[in-house]
Formats: C-alpha cells, sequence, structure tokens
C-alpha cells in the first residue's frame, strides 16, 4: 500500500452532529458495517520500556506499531497490522490471521511464527525477540466511516473509545472495557496525492486543527 496523508482532529459529540450532514450530502458510507457504523477491537503491543507509547508522545518522525484486529466481533476474520508512520505519511500493512494464531499471540505464544510463510509475520516475530514486544492492552471503539473516488479519500469518526485496562485476552466477548475519558471522539481523514476541496470544506471546524490524536496512547492512561 502507498503512503497516504492524514489528518487527525479531536472532537465532541456536538462536532460529530454538525460534521454528519456535510459528509453524508458529499460522501457515501463505506459498504461495511450498518450505514457505515461498525465496531473495531485491536490489541496492541508494546515492550516493557513502553517503546510504542513514548515514540507517539515524543513525536518521533519515523515510527511503527504492531496490533492484531476485528470487526463487528467476527473472530473469523483477524487481521495482523502494522502501522508506520514516516514525517507525516501514513502506511498500513496486513494479513490475515486464523483465531488459534491470533489466540495465541495474545497468550504469549510466538512459536508458530517461527514457520510462517507470510512475510508480516516473519517481521512480527523477529521484533517480538528483537524489541521484547508483548501484549499491551485492548483498544474498543465504534467507527462511522465516508469514502469519496477522487483522491482515494476516507474520513472516518471514531468515538466511544473504551480501554482494557491492561487486559489482553480480546477474542474473549466478556472482557470488560471501560471508557478512556471522557466523551473523547476523533476524526480522522485520509486521502492519497490529494484532497479534493469539497472534502476540506467539508471537514473544516471552527477552532480546530490538525493534532497528533493516539487512541492507544489514550487507553494507555488507564492502564
Amino acid at each position: 500500500m502507498n503512503l497516504r496523508h492524514e489528518w487527525k482532529h479531536e472532537m465532541n459529540d456536538a462536532d460529530i452532529v454538525l460534521l454528519r450532514p456535510r459528509l453524508r450530502a458529499v460522501m457515501m458510507p463505506d459498504k461495511n458495517g450498518t450505514d457505515g457504523r461498525y465496531q473495531i477491537r485491536s490489541l496492541y503491543f508494546d515492550n516493557a520500556k513502553d517503546k510504542v507509547l513514548l515514540e507517539k508522545i515524543n513525536g518521533v518522525k519515523c515510527r511503527e506499531k504492531f496490533r492484531i484486529r476485528y470487526y463487528n466481533g467476527d473472530t473469523s476474520r483477524i487481521q495482523l497490522e502494522k502501522k508506520s508512520r514516516f514525517d507525516g505519511l501514513g502506511k498500513k500493512q496486513s494479513v490475515l490471521l486464523t483465531k488459534e494464531e491470533a489466540q495465541a499471540a495474545a497468550d504469549g505464544d510466538w512459536e508458530w511464527m517461527r514457520t510462517s510463510t507470510k512475510e508480516l509475520v516473519q517481521e512480527f516475530y523477529a521484533k517480538i525477540h528483537s524489541q521484547g514486544l508483548r501484549p499491551k492492552t485492548i483498544v474498543d471503539y465504534t467507527r462511522e466511516a465516508y469514502v469519496y473516488g477522487p483522491g482515494n479519500v476516507r474520513v472516518t469518526f471514531d468515538s466511544d473509545i473504551r480501554t482494557g485496562l491492561g487486559c489482553t485476552d480480546f477474542l474473549n466477548p466478556g472482557c470488560i472495557t471501560v471508557p478512556a475519558g471522557s466523551g473523547t471522539a476523533v476524526l480522522e481523514v485520509k486521502w492519497d496525492a490529494f484532497l479534493p476541496d469539497i472534502i476540506r470544506d467539508a471537514v473544516r471546524l471552527p477552532g480546530r486543527r490538525a493534532a497528533s490524536f493516539s487512541k492507544y496512547q489514550v487507553c494507555r492512561i488507564y492502564g
């Protein structure tokens, strides 16, 4: 996947109410989920020195993080993802895992990765050993997504962000998560070579500027 531009804005419920009709007037809801809305659960990895967290807090320009993710509680399709940042540009790589592989990773069983033929799994296995990556915490949230063809634009609202308080049993639907902060939501705008003016105008909010925001960082405050 090519490097993509990305804006993020921290928001509140009133902002979402304001922006939703603007976006629906010019964009299409994502075909996934119901009217573009779906649930996401991720398990993030970090090491004992919180390398991933501290690089985000300190604004390191080139950084990466690994997570395992599935959607709408459907454990028949689980992805290992690597999210990379290069001086403001983003890139995401992903491969499918079986439920058994994902559970093993959450349990700290890495042996199956050693013989995997998937390059991203091999890289993850190498960095588990070289960097000491371990399961850190669950991050849950609701996503509302819109797409626009020119520029390959994707706009999302992520709300009801919840943390597993250090819980890593992310395939267990009974794993308790709690709100991370007081009603924090985030707007993300992603595009390829150009961002059409019609989208730029639609997402503009008075007094809001693009800012660094990490759901993982917010959730780590609590565990």
